[in-house]
């Protein structure tokens, strides 16, 4: 029982740990799985914000291109200038995001802008896409750090050309500034969460755009954060997991190098709020699996306490049965056995006799029985009383005892002052040996009786041996012959052994069955 209850625990511990290894297996996949699909929709936002930017720029740059090309075929005089802020007027309206126009000769003064009349000294040659225009003599259009503008107020990016005058020598520049606010107007629309972040910068790491926008924010540099110093170094595009220089909050990124632009895409989950509906199924499924193994475990407790209460039982049914089988064992015994002298009573004398003849027959081996009546036992009662005789039986039965050992061998009671001894595949001789050793140990315990002419106490033994001239009556022949015996040694002047005389000269009869 004690293997039942190891293996009904050794299942009960293989189902739960493999329930809660495989749950912890579903929850983490689910996870991974989670944080791949962030990843995957911040790679595609990335991609369709990268066009999107890359869109505008190209735009700006075709515009502002239109623009060099008039003022250095047809010059800057005030009528072209007129022509041109019509122009931009009308283009402007096709590109939303563009916050205004402005054209500036070789010294930074403005030449013409498309928000408001053009004051009267107002210069912008501290500026720094002046300044790289103006030492640089590069055509390509320059994407100039957020700043204020002059003539609105509100935070722009300038896009900005270069223009020559025909011979070449710097002529001043052309710059289109788009408002920060109407560049954000798309990624506003994209819902990245409260902790979400949506960032456009440089390839250096200076910060372009952000949303949320910021103001604080305006002209941060972000080359030491983890995708410039870890991720951008051998790629363009990835993601990434850390926590923000700029609020702490644990994020995953996904960002974007332009293939064209020095610009850098970069799409922020916040961390937490991306697993929220991971951690909610996760919760739910941590749940019902613990429930599910309070409900194993009660199961399996209350098994293992039914196993024990069985177990319990068994034992005690077990010592039941083995108090039943000893206690029948000592009631067989005591009514097999004669309670004064505490050898076999007659019962089991006439059970082995009748097994021992057929055993014999069957067998073809010979069979003794020995007749013992104590001397003047009548005498002895009367003289010492029924008490001592009592004590003289059970010195004749400790002196039987002594002389009776292989365990085939059976002495017994048989009636009154008559004890038997019944001895299997004993010979006549044999037989002879056994009764003559009696009368010898019971010598030497020199029992006084008075009433006997020998002084002492003694017996007379009546000796028989198989085979019998009846076998179907053989137990009983042998008694017959044994008795006999005993009558003859009784006659002789007792103390002595007699041999039935009869049996000495016959043979097993053929007819002797079991």
């Amino acid at each position: 029982m004690k293997r039942d209850i190891r293996l009904a625990v050794l299942l009960l511990f293989v189902v739960c740990f493999s329930l809660a290894l495989l749950t912890v297996w579903k929850v983490w996949s689910s996870r991974e799985r989670a944080l791949n699909e962030v990843d995957f929709h911040s790679l595609n936002l990335t991609q369709a914000l990268d066009t999107y930017a890359e869109g505008i720029i190209n735009q700006s740059s075709m515009l502002l291109l239109g623009l060099v090309e008039r003022l250095e075929t047809d010059g800057s005089e005030p009528q072209q200038i007129a022509r041109l802020r019509a122009l931009v007027s009308q283009q402007q309206r096709l590109l939303s995001q563009v916050s205004g126009v402005t054209i500036y000769n070789q010294t930074g003064d403005w030449l013409m802008s498309s928000n408001s009349p053009v004051k009267a000294g107002t210069n912008s040659s501290d500026r720094a896409f002046f300044i790289h225009h103006r030492d640089n003599p590069s055509r390509e259009v320059f994407i100039g750090l957020p700043i204020r503008s002059r003539a609105t107020h509100e935070w722009v990016i300038t896009v900005s050309r270069r223009f020559d005058h025909k011979d070449g020598q710097f002529a001043g520049v052309v710059a289109l500034t788009l408002g920060i606010e109407n560049f954000l107007s798309l990624f506003g629309k994209l819902d990245v969460g409260q902790e979400g972040a949506i960032g456009l910068s440089y390839a250096d790491g200076q910060l372009l755009v952000r949303y949320p926008f910021r103001e604080q924010d305006m002209g941060r540099n972000f080359s030491q954060s983890p995708i410039y110093t870890q991720y951008l170094v051998d790629r363009t595009v990835g993601t990434a997991s850390f926590a923000s220089s700029i609020d702490g909050v644990e994020r995953l990124y996904a960002f974007r190098k332009n293939e064209h632009l020095p610009l850098v895409t970069t799409v922020a989950m916040g961390k937490n709020e991306a697993l929220a509906t991971w951690r909610m199924e996760a919760c739910l499924s941590v749940g019902v699996v613990l429930t599910l193994l309070v409900v194993i475990g009660g199961i399996g407790r209350r098994l293992i306490r039914d196993i024990n209460r069985r177990t319990e039982a068994e034992a005690q049914l077990v010592v039941a049965r083995e108090a039943l089988l000893q206690t029948n064992q000592r009631l067989e015994m005591l009514a097999s056995m004669d309670q004064l002298t505490g050898l076999a009573n007659r019962r089991r004398f006439d059970e082995v006799l009748v097994t021992e003849v057929k055993r014999a027959c069957r067998e073809r081996m010979p069979l003794a029985l020995l007749l013992i009546d104590i001397d003047y036992f009548k005498l002895f009662n009367d003289t010492y009383g029924h008490v001592a005789g009592d004590e003289g039986l059970r010195v004749v039965s400790r002196v039987l005892q002594q002389c009776v050992k292989r365990p085939s061998d059976l002495a017994a009671r048989y009636g009154g002052e008559e004890l038997a001894v019944i001895l299997p595949n004993t010979t006549e001789a044999g037989a002879v040996t056994v009764a003559e050793r009696v009368l010898e140990l019971l010598s030497q315990s020199n029992t006084v009786n008075a009433s006997s002419p020998f002084g002492r106490l003694t017996v007379s033994i009546g000796v028989a041996v198989m085979p019998v001239a009846h076998p179907q009556d053989a137990a009983i022949a042998l008694v017959e012959a044994a008795d006999q015996a005993l009558y003859s040694a009784k006659a002789a002047g007792r103390n002595r052994v007699a041999v039935h005389a009869a049996l000495q000269q016959e043979e097993q009869p053929p007819g002797c069955q079991a």
